[in-house]
């Protein structure tokens, strides 16, 4: 009943929104913050309640669309809400004008809690396509730009092909079911042959896939995230791209039962070059959103490990391992929505007050924005997983169920699962380089453009849900125990073992206080007592300063500038000079092009001027999708003529179609 009031609430905003008078716009986002907080209390407990029908109706005879409550679908009901009532707040200072985007807006997360709370595969294409739609038309409504339509051109295109090969999966498991509701294909194919199963895990897989933008199929998504609103960009990032994952959870682990051990081997390898490639190409970005968007293919490359291990250790039978791995994966879901949805909504604010994304005309934003530079500081400690907030809680997990691989009985799977733990320990590493220059670039120094030197804060709903995103991030580093006990009441392999193997902690005051504890080969760690070991030593600290410190007279000076009369922006460390060195050590992933121009007043020992110009190849872009491009379009012309325009080749063309035909059916 809570579920249903806050739909009805974010309905009625939707509605509001799209009849009211602009100037109170801002009021119907209002009304929909309210309907995420209403709707994310009834997931919550949607996971505790037993399946529960909302809504059975029927297109035609025979073809059910069915909406239900069940632990899956409420989880990720919560995930959106978390994000959405945040993002609703913050639209309300962001965009308080424009009534389309408003609307589109509404309807769009909408429909992301149709689809997650469908339960046949009709009802669930039905939002899938829905949810595409808004989001295509939230992208090119932003600019009236050539880049914004491209971007919504190639989002589209691979969209629309990725729901193909899930409108595929979905008919081969009705041709050997019968049934088009989950719950029926899961009973149907439980008996059915392994390479049935196979060919249906690989078309969800990949179609699914394409949404959660896995490396190759990930090219739409730097495109679209910058050209969308930046509070659309939150979502998209935060939780749409999930819709990805919560598929491949519903196809792959709830309905195929996820028990194959190659399955597993085919999404661990994919989370690995999801991670590391993802967040090379972070830390080559300069465009401050195109960033954020590599960084979601790193996390969610950081979500597949979890789960290949996951279905790794359930082919083994060691479903305490499984249910461990997946409930850091499912964890993980959550913390990248939350801090992906602050970071975000920091750029955003960033953009609205300089207006540019290219961070090297950004600079000394922390003078100027302080409570915005303040919030994207905890967001990128949070996604750099530092304790104690909630990136290192769920990247903990993933790193541990990846090394306790070792107990695993096959040597493949035990190097596979190594091997994906040395790429987390890349990943974790990288990425706190790419936000120390996400962060530093931006808010530090000195303002490298008049366009920084003008910044303003921002008003007081966007620092407010961005002050609600950085709380959260915080709480649930602190507190993982209650999200990871609402975890294993999820029907899915070893997660009802979580909370029975006891391991995750936090479940009494004892480890409450407990920082550290290792046993049996698992260790765990204890963010809030960390924080209280921090806290005490920092009060002790300050004591002991206050009794025995006396505090010297202060003289202030110009700070040291190297012998130069004055220190301007021009001599600040840059985005491509922090990237450098690691531009270099990769340089055979990256595929570097320099272009140097040089301007001698004397050549060759006067120089004039020097302009330095470096970027990567894009590796994907050049060597995969141009040749195929480029393919295609030599198959079509080639087709081309076959329309002669000639009426009795036509009829030849039928005559033979009918022949055919015939042929097949005798």
């Amino acid at each position: 009943m809570i579920f249903i009031s806050g739909l009805c609430l974010f309905a009625l905003a939707t509605g509001l929104a799209a009849v009211a008078p602009e100037r109170s716009l801002r009021y119907t986002y209002l009304l929909m913050f309210v309907g995420a907080v209403f709707a994310g209390a009834g997931s919550v407990l949607a996971v505790y309640a037993p399946p529960t029908a909302i809504c059975v109706s029927s297109i035609i005879e025979y073809i059910p669309v069915s909406f239900a409550a069940g632990p899956l679908s409420g989880f990720f009901g919560l995930v959106l809400s978390a994000i959405a009532a945040p993002v609703s707040l913050y639209s309300a200072g962001y965009c308080p004008q424009g009534r389309t985007k408003a609307v589109l807006y509404g309807l769009f997360v909408l429909s992301l809690y149709a689809l997650f709370y469908s339960a046949d595969a009709v009802s669930f294409i039905i939002a899938w396509e829905a949810m595409s739609i808004f989001s295509y038309f939230l992208v090119i409504s932003h600019t009236e730009d050539q880049e914004s339509g491209r971007a919504g051109l190639v989002y589209s295109v691979m969209t629309h092909a990725g729901t193909a090969l899930i409108l595929a999966a979905f008919f081969a498991a009705y041709a050997v079911t019968g049934r088009f509701d989950f719950d029926g294909m899961r009973v149907g194919l439980a008996g059915s042959p392994e390479w049935i199963r196979s060919v249906i895990f690989c078309l969800s897989f990949l179609g699914f896939g394409m949404k959660a933008a896995i490396i190759p199929l990930h090219l739409w998504l730097p495109r679209a995230h910058p050209a969308a609103p930046s509070n659309v960009s939150a979502l998209m990032s935060g939780i749409m791209v999930k819709a990805g994952i919560y598929g491949m959870l519903l196809m792959g682990f709830y309905v195929l039962g996820a028990n194959v051990a190659w399955w597993g081997m085919v999404i661990l390898v994919t989370g690995i070059i999801c991670s590391v490639l993802g967040v090379l190409y972070v830390l080559m970005e300069h465009d401050i959103k195109r960033l954020l968007a590599y960084s979601s293919v790193e996390n969610i490359g950081i979500i597949l490990l979890g789960m290949g291990a996951s279905a790794l250790f359930a082919s083994a039978g060691m479903r305490a391992l499984a249910g461990l791995a997946l409930a850091a994966a499912m964890f993980h879901v959550l913390n990248h929505a939350m801090f992906k949805g602050l970071l975000f909504m920091g750029a955003g604010a960033v953009h609205k007050a300089t207006h540019t994304r290219n961070m090297e005309e950004m600079g000394g934003l922390l003078k100027r924005m302080p409570y915005t530079g303040l919030f994207f500081l905890i967001g990128c400690v949070s996604i750099s997983a530092l304790p104690p907030f909630n990136g290192f809680s769920s990247e903990w997990l993933t790193f541990q169920s990846l090394i306790l691989g070792s107990q695993t009985p096959r040597i493949y799977m035990e190097l596979a699962t190594l091997l994906g733990g040395a790429a987390l320990a890349l990943t974790g590493g990288l990425a706190a380089a790419s936000f120390i220059k996400a962060f530093g670039i931006p808010f530090l120094g000195q303002p490298r453009s008049a366009k920084a030197e003008n910044a303003d804060e921002s008003n007081r709903p966007m620092i407010l849900a961005m002050g609600i995103a950085a709380a959260a991030c915080l709480a649930l580093g602190l507190f993982p125990s209650g999200v990871l006990g609402l975890i294993s009441k999820i029907p899915l392999s070893g997660l009802d073992q979580v909370s029975k193997a006891g391991v995750y902690p936090g479940m009494a005051t004892r480890a409450l206080l407990s920082p550290v504890n290792v046993a049996g080969g698992f260790a765990q760690i204890q963010p809030a007592g960390i924080l209280a070991f921090m806290l005490a030593g920092l009060a002790a600290l300050l004591v002991f300063l206050k009794i025995f410190w006396r505090r010297p007279k202060t003289v202030y000076r110009d700070s040291w500038d190297c012998g130069m009369q004055a220190l301007t922006p021009r001599m600040q460390y840059t985005a491509t000079a922090f990237s450098k060195p690691v531009r270099v050590v990769f340089k055979n992933i990256y595929m570097p092009k320099k272009e140097v121009s040089t301007v001698y007043a004397l050549k060759p020992f006067f120089v004039s001027s020097m302009a330095y110009k470096s970027q990567i190849r894009p590796f994907f872009e050049e060597f995969l999708y141009r040749p195929a491009l480029k393919a295609f379009d030599k198959l079509a012309m080639s087709a081309k003529r076959l329309q002669s325009g000639s009426l009795q080749l036509y009829l030849g063309y039928m005559l033979l179609t009918l022949l055919a035909m015939l042929v097949l059916w005798a």
